[in-house]
């Protein structure tokens, strides 16, 4: 019987319509008979031919009207209430057609257009629901039982998706409000949360869908504690914060990601601070293909700007933000320019010429090296970069007439104990005293913690060590850090950098820190796997401990003093921290960037340390390029003097420590 369906079902379309047409005939013939058979209680009517006559007019009409009104074009495999609707509308008209003919026929009795229209009901739509019936059943043989978490208009949505699908089957709903309890939605029964372990092995179902998408994500984050411990992954449709912002679409079932369990309710943006430093205006983001900087783009993009500008180092990363971008302004039909635009921060050459060509009103400032274990063994690179990149930036706007500069920071800033840490800090303090002896421009630094799902981020990283079977590596048992969706970090950085008033240090407010090893154990739970320890050796995926990497702390923080203020927005605060006066920096870049030059890590070591950073190494130097000389190296006598082709072309005067940074990688 199953091989016959699917042999029907794969015949062509027009084979499939034509036996449809032949098997309605005889459907609906005996079902006039039989109505007429039930009137009169005789079969005369079969032996007369006037009889006849009038129901083969009556059919052939009837048959028309079926396929007129699209009848045949539905699939019986996924017939829905629009087919319904069709056959009553085709089988009330036929009925009308035989009352129209009884009058002008003794022989046919009018009430029998009423019983027949019942028994071509039973007829007609009754072998095509027993034809889906028997092909939903067979497939769902092989599917896989799902138990639905929420019984609402999105999770019977999702039950007529799953259910003309191929992969899952859902047998059960689970729903929070006692209302809903015990009831029946889309021929399915709700039952309490309390009896979840229960219901997976009287089913047999192997996973949770969660089908509750307008939920705070607060409430998300609860019922995924709860579930947590079940030994079946979890699986989620989207919020409908991503689907109204086109991230996800509403029945696209995805994996529980880190973001339903570390993200936070969103606060509504403030579209004034939103649109302050962007409508209307030329707008720069810088490392506009790193995961900050793409986020900014999409997000500047939304808000108006005039033009906006992607300034990238690698060529694959603007490539790629370019055609998403450009995709966007396509569909939504913007009104921006945008340009791709390839250079290093450290070419202040190409940083003049494109800020003054395009005439930049607005500088984003995303471009770092930003790995704390890549900087400890690459760690002039890193200073290069961060440090004089972000000088050769900021001189650069001040030259062009940049009116807002704001500089993306970090968390690592803060009492640093890496190299990553210390340039960051220092790429502020070069802001704060660049704000302090003009108005030209204004500066503004917003510091915040770790971005989900970024580059080089854990959270990418268990995925895969997951996928693989493990084990999960972390450095500590007591490791922890702040965390915050992209997006959200991406908002607030407009935000912060509209409030600014020259100088100032803006403050993420990161919500509460993260203990690293509980986040890989919710991620292995939520996978529908067990953690293997010594309390379970029979788990399924180990945490193995690797100790602190050169330059890592235990802990991040966000301030460095206790000088803090709240402002206007209740996630972004402002610090007053203490600078060096521009005279006083100039000099000390200088001198760093002489230690550079002759390749000294020892003495650029101790000028890292003499900065107003807060640098505290716990490690000796792990820069390869100094491990990899011999114990007692021939360093020269004297630093490199910084040559004088280094001076811009147009002969203005320009600070040593720029000259030094300006002439790129």
């Amino acid at each position: 019987m199953v091989a016959m369906l699917n042999r029907l079902f794969r015949l062509p379309r027009r084979q499939k319509r034509l036996i449809q047409l032949s098997i309605d005939s005889v459907l609906l013939t005996a079902s006039f008979f039989l109505a007429l058979w039930l009137r009169l209680e005789s079969w005369a009517p079969l032996m007369s031919r006037e009889i006849w006559l009038l129901w083969s007019g009556v059919l052939l009409v009837s048959l028309l009207l079926f396929t007129r009104l699209g009848f045949y074009r539905s699939v019986i495999r996924y017939m829905s209430a629009k087919a319904l609707q069709s056959l009553v509308v085709g089988i009330a008209s036929s009925s009308a057609l035989l009352l129209m003919a009884s009058l002008f026929s003794d022989a046919l009795p009018r009430s029998s257009g009423l019983i027949y229209a019942m028994l071509a009901m039973l007829t007609v739509g009754g072998i095509r629901f027993i034809l889906r019936s028997l092909h939903l059943r067979n497939q769902r043989r092989d599917k896989t039982r799902v138990i639905i978490y929420g019984a609402g208009a999105a999770g019977a949505q999702l039950v007529h998706t799953l259910r003309q699908g191929s992969e899952y089957s859902p047998v059960a709903f689970i729903d929070d409000w006692r209302g809903m309890q015990t009831t029946y939605v889309e021929g399915l029964k709700v039952y309490s949360p309390d009896v979840l372990p229960r219901l997976l092995k009287d089913y047999g179902a192997k996973r949770i869908l969660l089908a509750i998408p307008s939920a705070p994500r607060s409430r998300r984050q609860e019922i995924l504690r709860v579930l947590e411990p079940l030994p079946v992954p979890v699986q989620t449709l989207p919020s409908m914060e991503d689907v109204i912002a086109g991230r996800a679409r509403l029945n696209e079932i995805r994996d529980v990601t880190v973001e339903d369990l570390l993200g936070r309710d969103p606060v509504p943006p403030n579209q004034t601070l939103l649109d302050a430093n962007i409508r209307g205006k030329v707008v720069m983001v810088t490392g506009a293909g790193g995961s900050i900087g793409s986020e900014l783009c999409r997000q500047v993009l939304e808000q108006g700007p005039r033009q906006l500008l992607l300034f990238e180092f690698c060529e694959y990363s603007l490539y790629t933000i370019e055609r998403e971008l450009q995709q966007r302004v396509s569909d939504k039909k913007l009104n921006v320019s945008v340009k791709a635009l390839l250079g290093s921060i450290q070419d202040r050459q190409r940083l003049d010429s494109v800020l003054r060509i395009f005439g930049v009103e607005t500088i984003y400032h995303a471009a770092a090296y930003k790995h704390v274990p890549m900087l400890e063994n690459n760690s002039i690179q890193g200073i290069l970069n961060n440090v004089y990149g972000t000088l050769a930036m900021a001189e650069a706007a001040i030259d062009c007439g940049v009116a807002t500069f704001v500089q993306v920071s970090t968390d690592k800033a803060v009492r640093p104990t890496n190299v990553m840490g210390t340039t960051k800090r220092l790429a502020e303090l070069v802001c704060q005293a660049l704000a302090d002896q003009q108005t030209k421009t204004r500066f503004t630094m917003v510091r915040f913690g770790n971005v989900l799902g970024s580059s080089g981020s854990v959270v990418p990283l268990f995925h895969e060590q997951i996928a693989r079977g493990g084990p999960i590596t972390v450095t500590h048992p007591q490791v922890t850090r702040y965390f915050m969706t992209i997006p959200e970090a991406s908002q607030l950085v407009i935000q912060a950098g509209a409030m600014g008033t020259g100088g100032d240090v803006l403050v993420l407010d990161m919500g509460e820190p993260v203990k690293i090893a509980d986040l890989a154990t919710e991620m292995i739970r939520l996978s529908g796997l067990e953690v293997r320890s010594e309390a379970n050796p029979d788990g399924d995926i180990e945490i193995s401990y690797t100790g602190l990497r050169p330059g890592e702390k235990l802990y991040e923080e966000l301030l460095i003093g206790e000088n803090v203020s709240d402002t206007a927005h209740p996630r972004i605060m402002a610090a007053k921290e203490d600078y060096w006066s521009w005279e006083r920096l100039e000099s000390y870049l200088q001198e760093l960037y002489q230690a550079i030059q002759t390749r000294r890590h020892d003495r650029i070591r101790e000028l890292l340390i003499s900065a107003p950073t807060g640098y505290a190494p716990r490690d000796d130097i792990a820069d390869l390029e100094w491990l990899g000389r011999s114990p007692s190296p021939s360093w020269p006598a004297q630093p490199v003097a910084i040559p004088a082709d280094r001076v811009r072309s147009s002969g203005e005067a320009m600070s040593p420590a720029l000259r030094s940074s300006s002439f790129g990688r």
